[in-house]
């Protein structure tokens, strides 16, 4: 039976692996394409969600909206408010006419943002390229300029016309996952479903999925149920989309993020902590976040800081917490944070038993909630 209310307290990760944790390959696993959900359920909280104890092993299958009942009054739900940029550009360079697709990924203090462009190999730095919608005739929009190749593949890009945050507001699209099949561009829905109820602070160029399938009428539940609500920022980046190429998973370097915890959040996870309460981190983003604020010292200044942290078996997280997360991609550094909570074999037989049950998978899909 699962455990609910009072989280147990269980001792640190042990830095003990079995070697194949070590191995890209030993978190590969079959996924139908039938499996990846192309379209968001009816409703937001209309997913399913798969329930598992991590003492015990049992797990159930239950509706997104049963959550409260494995929360307690006195209990904290942490959520991320960062808010999707539509961050993907289309654009056509100015001398030739050649498309150029554009993907923007941070501000920097210096003006103009960092960006990923292609086809990158053909575009030369300096080059001009006019702004335009899909499948639009009429005119070319502003113009942006892409700078020189960074050493991580990325590149600087600026523009004369104004600031490139509104010009994405104005001229971009949601940047749905690869995996989503849009070939004619996002839908009208995806502007509201790939946005969660919390989103506040732009910056993001992928959702923390996790926070899409809170309702207003799960929220209002939880609260009458006495469950706190804090959430912090962590900006998700294209790195959340790149693949683990070293076999020796260890050697995978992340892509920074930028995460802030608020004073307030800390206060309430201080309060939490110190009555014994559950804390459910609302996806791996808030995890990462909360794991590398306490590697930090816990700072209450809410500053905007950087993370690179890369959790996984072995290398696990020591602020105690529980888990709702959405069922992730074969070989993915989100899979293998799932497995530094469950364990590689275990996260690996409960994804093949949920792709089994028919649940569905990424940024559209179904629930795991790990207590």
């Amino acid at each position: 039976m699962l455990s609910h209310g009072t989280q147990s307290k269980r001792p640190p990760p042990s830095g003990n692996m079995n070697p194949l944790d070590e191995l890209l390959s030993s978190y590969d696993f079959d996924l139908s394409p039938a499996s990846i959900a192309q379209q968001p359920s009816s409703r937001r909280d209309g997913g399913r969600m798969l329930c598992v104890d991590r003492d015990t092993g049992a797990s159930q299958d239950r509706e997104f909206t049963d959550l409260g009942a494995f929360l307690s009054k006195g209990d904290l739900v942490v959520v991320n408010d960062t808010k999707v940029l539509p961050a993907r550009l289309t654009a056509r360079k100015v001398d030739s006419g050649g498309r150029v697709e554009v993907l923007l990924v941070e501000p920097v203090a210096t003006g103009g943002w960092i960006a990923l462009a292609r086809p990158s190999s053909r575009i030369r730095p300096g080059t001009r390229v006019a702004l335009e919608r899909r499948g639009a005739t009429g005119p070319a929009g502003p113009v942006i300029i892409i700078g020189e190749v960074r050493e991580d593949g990325s590149r600087l890009i600026s523009c004369d016309e104004g600031d490139l945050s509104d010009l994405a507001l104005a001229w971009g699209e949601m940047p749905l996952p690869p995996y989503i099949d849009r070939s004619d561009g996002p839908h009208g829905p995806d502007l509201e479903r790939y946005q969660t109820l919390f989103a506040a602070s732009p910056g993001a160029v992928a959702a923390p999925t996790a926070g899409l399938h809170f309702s207003e009428a799960t929220l209002q539940g939880l609260q009458e149920q006495g469950v706190g609500l804090a959430s912090v920022t962590l900006h998700v980046g294209p790195g959340t989309f790149q693949p683990v190429r070293d076999e020796l998973i260890q050697q995978h370097a992340m892509h920074s993020e930028r995460y802030c915890v608020p004073a307030s959040t800390a206060a309430m996870i201080a309060d939490c902590e110190g009555r014994g309460g559950r804390i459910l981190a609302i996806g791996t983003t808030v995890c990462r976040s909360l794991e590398s604020w306490h590697r930090e010292g816990r700072p209450d200044d809410g500053i905007l800081r950087s993370t690179d942290l890369f959790l996984r078996p072995g290398e696990g997280a020591e602020i105690e917490l529980s888990l709702l997360t959405n069922f992730h991609l074969p070989g993915s550094t989100l899979l293998m944070l799932v497995a530094s909570f469950l364990g590689r074999e275990r996260t690996l037989s409960l994804y093949r038993q949920a792709a089994e049950k028919g649940y569905r998978f990424f940024s559209y899909g179904d629930a795991m909630l790990i207590l």
